[in-house]
């Protein structure tokens, strides 16, 4: 530009142009990225979404996975459909879940049996430490220890003088090895001094049937198994694996009482693959709390034995780190190795 011409060359002028044109295309793009964020929890869930279930159904993680499911459908308005894969003691179901994608369409409703004590025992195909993603627990199932009526103990301080006195010669009957009722009573074994001999059962229920019968002595379950006995006087109930004592039954004494520390639960929740955004996973680890909350699904957990809990993926972080702590060192008291 001259003081003859005072016009500034055209291509000045499309040079500003062009720079305040990207300037505001790339303030447009940045407030688009900042805005996209929050959108995606509210566009969640727009489709079907898959909750795989490790186990058969008709037991009490299927029942919840199904109350839970309901719930989830009749909130978002969109079908949650319950896939049962009872296979391989979950193990290919969750290998499953790990490779899928992590948008929060497919999710497990699972237990610590697939992600601490099956990889401690065999090898599987995924790091449930780094491929899984621990999202909220629906429920807590604390252990009963029973015995059979005719068994001249009253209580677990009984039960551990009465085992010591006559060292190999109480039966423990287990619905399966190395499941949680198995690893219990072999970890209340170890830190009691005990020996007892451990007598595998396909199941619960035939591990019940076993001590009714009078076949076995002691039995570590599933709360909501025992408790429907409670009435009938035809078994003992001497201790839960809590650390305090149960709402149903607050005269069963904990074995940390005796045992500081002891503590076993089963714990039921949704689990997905690594990656799954945040907004997504605090909207679901919110609504699985909004569901324990409930005042009919509280009530229908409570009379299966279960504490409601609906937790955050922190808590359930840190319960799933503690848990592997504790069963590593049962799984280590039971003898059991990893298989190839």
């Amino acid at each position: 530009m001259t003081r003859d011409n005072p016009t500034p060359p055209r291509s000045g002028i499309l040079r500003r142009w062009f720079v305040s044109r990207l300037a505001a295309a790339l303030g447009v793009a940045a407030f688009c990225a900042v805005g996209a964020a929050p959108a995606l929890a509210a566009d969640w869930p727009n489709r079907t979404v898959t909750v795989i279930v490790p186990f058969p159904p008709g037991g009490n993680t299927d029942t919840m996975a199904r109350m839970l499911a309901d719930f989830f459908s009749k909130k978002y308005r969109q079908s949650f459909i319950v896939d049962n894969r009872p296979n391989a003691s979950g193990s290919l179901a969750t290998a499953q879940l790990a490779k899928s994608k992590p948008d929060g369409y497919t999710l497990m409703f699972g237990a610590s049996v697939q992600t601490i004590i099956v990889p401690m025992l065999q090898k599987v195909s995924y790091d449930s430490a780094t491929d899984l993603q621990h999202l909220s627990i629906f429920g807590t199932g604390p252990f009963i220890l029973g015995a059979r009526s005719s068994l001249p103990v009253s209580s677990l301080t009984e039960l551990i003088a009465y085992v010591r006195a006559n060292p190999g010669k109480l039966n423990a009957a287990t619905a399966s090895v190395g499941g949680l009722g198995h690893l219990s009573t072999t970890l209340l074994a170890k830190r009691a001094g005990l020996d007892v001999v451990t007598v595998p059962y396909r199941g619960g229920g035939p591990a019940i049937s076993a001590m009714l019968a009078g076949e076995t002595d002691i039995y570590f379950g599933n709360a909501s198994e025992l408790l429907q006995h409670k009435a009938s006087g035809k078994l003992k109930l001497l201790a839960v694996s809590t650390l305090e004592p149960l709402k149903q039954a607050p005269e069963i004494q904990p074995v940390a009482a005796l045992f500081p520390g002891f503590e076993i639960t089963s714990w039921n929740g949704l689990i997905g693959p690594v990656g799954i955004p945040a907004d997504v996973v605090a909207e679901i680890a919110a609504t699985v709390s909004e569901a324990s909350k409930d005042p009919a699904l509280s009530a229908r957990l409570v009379s299966l034995g279960i504490e409601p809990m609906g937790s955050t993926p922190q808590e359930f972080a840190r319960i799933v780190a503690m848990e592997r702590k504790v069963l590593g060192e049962a799984v280590t008291a039971a003898g059991l190795t990893q298989q190839p």
